[in-house]
């Protein structure tokens, strides 16, 4: 029978305090700067779903055809019971991979992770009806504060991370976040992940400043958000979107530019922010890797490497790793 449940672990007040934090700490630092979940209220979600549609972004539609060609390679490697997803969304994707496994027959249990949970529950409850006899477990969670994968799930595990998210972490914060997947995870589970790869800068600065503007949009919402959930009185037209591409950190970064001297008040954290005109607050990186970098980032946190798969222009990665 098929069965939907939803666990939440993280309190009813964590996003407001997570935010206040965060705007404390971004905001008042030399170089100012925000963490780019801020960017995902309702119209900041659906932004990004028109941006993965623009001609110039490819992850992911590159990200999707490795899964379309690879993911019967991935069930019979892993032959997973159980499908963990960090970040699901919209789940859309993950399609793809849970139709391998159930055609394999090893797959009885899906666990959507997400901070959304109305998107959990939307995704979940319609993959429950299309998959008849498969448990879904949503869980409400930060996977960047606690992963929440469930013990009772059973093995082997393996455990999703696509779209390119783990950029979005610097180098620190990316070892601490494999270390403690790692912790998480047994012997026979497996890791795949999906890591946009360096390549022509021009492409990938055209991949977030796209002709329509939309990342441009998508990049000033989170000024919106601040506004509407700390009273703050930004101006998202005395702002204009950046993007740049790093060679040394071989990251893009997303900035918005203060167009003039302003000042900003955020009275929901008793905050007043002077901006310079020219100014620039980050509010992304997104790094870019290759094969080696993945390799050794992975290894330093307890994984081997086990299978490496690219679209055919070679612009995105998959890696299929198991603890070491």
């Amino acid at each position: 029978m098929t069965t939907f449940e939803l666990t939440r672990l993280l309190p009813a007040d964590h996003f407001a305090r997570a935010l206040r934090e965060d705007v404390r700490l971004g905001l008042t630092a030399d170089a100012k700067w925000l963490p780019p979940k801020w960017f995902y209220d309702k119209r900041g979600s659906e932004l990004f779903e028109d941006i993965t549609r623009l001609p110039e972004y490819y992850p992911t539609r590159a990200e999707r055809a490795i899964l379309t060609e690879r993911a019967g390679a991935v069930a019979a490697a892993t032959r997973a019971r159980t499908l963990v997803e960090l970040g699901s969304g919209s789940s859309e994707k993950t399609r793809l991979l849970l139709d391998a496994l159930s055609e394999l027959g090893t797959l009885e249990s899906y666990v959507p992770v997400d901070v959304s949970e109305s998107a959990l529950r939307e995704a979940g409850e319609q993959l429950a009806l299309d998959y008849p006899g498969l448990s879904v477990h949503g869980v409400v969670s930060d996977f960047t504060a606690e992963l929440g994968l469930p013990r009772s799930a059973p093995g082997p595990r393996l455990v999703i991370f696509l779209g390119g998210t783990l950029g979005n972490l610097t180098p620190a914060e990316r070892a601490r976040f494999l270390a403690s997947l790692r912790a998480e995870l047994a012997p026979g589970d497996a890791l795949l992940l999906g890591t946009d790869l360096v390549k022509d800068p021009a492409v990938l600065v055209a991949a977030y400043d796209d002709s329509a503007g939309v990342t441009a949009e998508f990049n000033k919402n989170v000024l919106n958000v601040l506004d509407r959930e700390l009273e703050a009185t930004f101006d998202p037209e005395a702002f204009e979107h950046v993007a740049l591409w790093d060679a040394e950190r071989e990251w893009i970064e997303m900035r918005l530019r203060s167009t003039r001297d302003q000042q900003v008040a955020i009275p929901g954290v008793e905050l007043t922010v002077d901006f310079a005109a020219g100014e620039e607050l980050r509010t992304e990186i997104s790094a870019k890797f290759r094969r080696e970098r993945v390799s050794e980032e992975l290894a330093a946190a307890g994984f081997a490497l086990r299978e490496w798969w690219t679209d055919r222009e070679g612009r995105f990665g998959l890696s299929l790793a198991q603890p070491a």
